[in-house]
């Protein structure tokens, strides 16, 4: 019987030595998981937080190895944190970790090249944060800025779609090359997995993809980075907040209760860790019929606008619910290059230019 693609695979994966043990990986018991489909290779190897340091090279040459494997066209291998490792200390009563866990706080900031880090949040999916994220980057490249564009949403990742990006990075001394377009630099996980690929991964798994995104892609000179976060307030986001230096946080809602409860709670979240919150902005806010012109308040109307003056931060703008929002992320243009004249795509530019000044750039 001829040897299966992942027995080839660890067969490389077996010529790695493990720096702790003096083993190779897989006898070493370091291979946490493999995934492979259509010649795309995830691997999630085991480590403990401080080790991280020392297996960063190891984990570059097994990368190295499993790429040159026959029918493989890219292989990418994060850290994942060891089952094993002991449990965080808990906290003091004034918020601090105890003794004999590392706070992630303590750690080297990452993204420090970059003038201004912007978070795109949401405290719930389906309000279109990802669609606000897409056109405020454009825009604000419009604006003559040079702009990263991070998709952070692990699990769901929109960008690729909304982009039309089909192609691959480039991998240049071991580093990927971000995806130039539309006049900015971007990057997520969809341009590296196969779009139909369920990711099932933990959350520590979840975070090392998330850190390499960030450390391992080779950012140009950038004067504002806009990381589009996954909805909730979860690891995503209390990582971000503390291994980034953030400029502040915009917070995407829609009008109504519902979304307003959980946009209150985004607030909280990035307040209690001391991000500004540059402002909300109200998503999906009123709809014009095409025909007529006649506007309908779908989800209600003006409930982020109070929000924001009840919370004591900026109020954004409104971007309208058209068709040509839908039509211009389904086709691959953000509506801000596609039809700059469409009342969607002014309220985008308002918002760029209001983040702009927020930031001071």
């Amino acid at each position: 019987m001829s040897e299966t693609t992942e027995e080839r695979l660890r067969a490389a994966l077996a010529t790695v030595t493990d720096p702790a043990s003096g083993r190779d990986l897989v006898s070493a018991g370091r291979i946490d998981s493999i995934q492979v489909k259509d010649g795309l290779v995830q691997v999630a190897l085991r480590v403990r937080r401080e080790e991280a340091a020392a297996m960063e090279p190891v984990r570059r040459e097994a990368e190295a190895l499993l790429a040159r494997v026959p029918g493989i066209r890219n292989a990418t291998i994060i850290l994942t944190a060891h089952r094993d490792q002991p449990a965080p200390a808990p906290a003091t009563p004034h918020g601090h970790a105890g003794h004999g866990h590392q706070d992630p706080r303590q750690q080297p900031k990452l993204l420090q090249n970059v003038g201004a880090v912007i978070a795109i949040a949401s405290g719930k999916g389906g309000v279109g944060k990802s669609t606000v994220a897409t056109n405020l980057a454009v825009a604000l490249a419009g604006r003559g800025l040079a702009v990263g564009l991070l998709d952070a949403d692990i699990y769901g990742p929109s960008l690729p779609h909304m982009l039309g990006v089909t192609r691959r990075p480039e991998v240049r001394d071991d580093k990927m090359l971000p995806i130039k377009v539309w006049g900015l630099e971007a990057i997520s996980i969809g341009f590296i997995t196969d779009p139909d690929t369920a990711m099932i991964w933990r959350g520590p798994m979840v975070m090392g993809a998330l850190q390499q995104l960030m450390e391992q892609v080779a950012w140009g000179k950038l004067d504002v980075m806009v990381i589009d976060l996954p909805p909730g307030t979860g690891d995503a986001q209390l990582t971000l907040a503390q291994r980034v230096t953030l400029a502040g946080a915009v917070i995407v809602s829609t009008p109504q209760d519902v979304a307003l409860a959980d946009a209150r709670r985004g607030v909280k979240m990035f307040e209690t860790v001391g991000v500004k919150i540059l402002g909300l902005v109200e998503n999906m806010s009123f709809f014009c019929c095409p025909e007529c012109g006649h506007r309908t308040e779908i989800f209600g109307h003006g409930g982020a606008r109070a929000e924001a003056a009840r919370l004591g931060v900026p109020f954004l703008g409104e971007i309208p619910l058209l068709a040509g929002v839908r039509e211009s992320s389904d086709s691959g243009t953000p509506i801000v290059i596609s039809a700059p004249e469409n009342p969607a795509a002014a309220a985008f530019q308002a918002l760029a230019a209001s983040v702009q000044k927020a930031i001071g750039r």
